[in-house]
């Protein structure tokens, strides 16, 4: 068994983002960018595919719902949570249009897309990233080592220093509770 490798490997990618200033300073300003739409009314979407949907849909939930506290709840939503919508438009038109027609319907100038994809070249995930920037909405890519297409077409980028999927998985999810975490703690103080 390599339970112990498993976790080792967990803790050597949390301690390269630990020591890299500039994934710090990239954190911070996500962070920044999403108290600064939600306390202008903003919206936040997010989106991903597999344990990446997951993630989107777990952050969408903590930050929607509360996360170490009572408080108010914040407009956050996954792209993929209707199954029907996300079902029609891969059979009508194609997988690859997904979260982009979602984008097209809802999202308005200003509001926020936070794409998660660990290649960062996931096509329906680039799609969306790209109607946002059409749409004039702040787009926060979260993606692996190399950013793929989407450090070049976002914002903002966050690239977990690994080529591991679960190794960026975990460090994704991590990225996600600290923003919940300060959203929280900057528009709801205790």
């Amino acid at each position: 068994m390599n339970i112990k490798k498993a976790i080792k490997q967990s803790i050597d990618v949390k301690s390269l983002l630990l020591q890299d200033d500039e994934i710090l300073k990239e954190i911070t300003h996500v962070i920044q960018m999403c108290i600064h739409g939600f306390k202008n009314g903003r919206k936040m979407y997010l989106c991903g595919n597999g344990g990446s949907a997951a993630d989107a849909q777990h952050i969408a939930a903590e930050l929607s719902g509360r996360f170490n506290y009572d408080r108010k709840p914040l407009p956050a939503e996954a792209l993929h949570v209707n199954t029907s919508f996300l079902t029609a438009v891969a059979n009508d038109y194609d997988y690859g249009q997904v979260y982009a027609r979602m984008v097209e319907a809802f999202g308005e100038p200003g509001d926020l897309l936070i794409a998660i994809s660990t290649s960062g070249n996931s096509e329906n995930v680039v799609n969306a990233v790209e109607t946002a920037v059409h749409k004039q909405m702040h787009t926060i890519a979260l993606t692996g080592k190399s950013g793929g297409k989407l450090a070049s077409i976002s914002d903002r980028c966050i690239k977990i220093p690994s080529k591991n999927v679960a190794r960026i998985q975990e460090a994704h999810i991590l990225i996600g509770h600290i923003l919940c975490e300060e959203i929280e703690k900057a528009l709801f103080p205790k």
